[in-house]
């Protein structure tokens, strides 16, 4: 397929990343253990741990994206079929996304950056650009497979854990996606030939806020370094 192809060659001459597959599996695990074990949790809103567990899922959830991204990049396996599992299986879990849609779009991104052809650009206001943003990746049968789902889980798992731990964290994802991995990087106008700039170097709010992708201008710089080594880039 093309985008076995693309993948290859996106990825770093140093070649081989075995730990990727690892660390692929780690948050695809982390998320599924934390969905499974919160769907039985009591719910109660006047509990602080439920608020800090939405945050752990969205953390989780942008987990998932980010190793989907990865795997655009050739980068969670030099095989080219685990590799590309590891994107069908994070972008399905994330919310249904057909892989190869993103994929090609994500590369047009890369090829044709801060451009009209660019579909993660928008030269509008926050909102503006936020609502383009989901309108042009999500489609109409990804919200009818995902409320379809949603009201058969319901048959087995309490609606309060469901919203909770499943729809909100998905949602709150997807604006720590935007903000820190498209709006802070690309607003505005740049004197660089990636038009990006980069988080100021803190690793650790660097991870939290978005697994690295806040170093932004490192990840065009260097788009075949997975998440878990941009870090060494800034």
């Amino acid at each position: 397929m093309e985008h076995s192809k693309a993948a290859s060659q996106s990825t770093s001459p140093s070649g081989d990343w075995g730990a990727g597959v690892w660390i692929a599996v780690l948050v695809i695990g982390a998320w599924l253990t934390s969905t499974i074990l919160l769907m039985r949790w009591q719910v109660s809103f006047t509990n602080p741990l439920l608020y800090l567990f939405v945050l752990v899922q969205m953390h989780l959830y942008t987990g998932l994206f980010i190793t989907a991204h990865d795997a655009m990049h050739g980068t969670v396996s030099s095989n080219k079929s685990i590799n590309n599992m590891a994107g069908y299986i994070t972008t399905f879990f994330y919310a249904a996304f057909w892989y190869p849609v993103l994929y090609t779009k994500h590369h047009k991104h890369h090829k044709h950056v801060h451009s009209d052809d660019d579909p993660d650009y928008h030269n509008g206001s926050f909102i503006a650009w936020y609502i383009r943003f989901i309108r042009n990746y999500l489609s109409i049968w990804q919200v009818v497979f995902m409320a379809a789902l949603f009201n058969l889980l319901k048959i087995w798992i309490p609606q309060p854990n469901l919203i909770m731990f499943w729809v909100v964290p998905s949602l709150l994802s997807t604006l720590q996606l935007f903000y820190f991995g498209t709006y802070q990087p690309h607003k505005g106008e740049h004197d660089n030939p990636h038009h990006s700039r980069t988080q100021r170097k803190n690793h650790v709010f660097a991870f939290l806020s978005c697994y690295f992708f806040g170093y932004h201008y490192e990840h065009h710089a260097s788009p075949g370094t997975p998440w878990w080594r941009l870090w060494r880039m800034k």
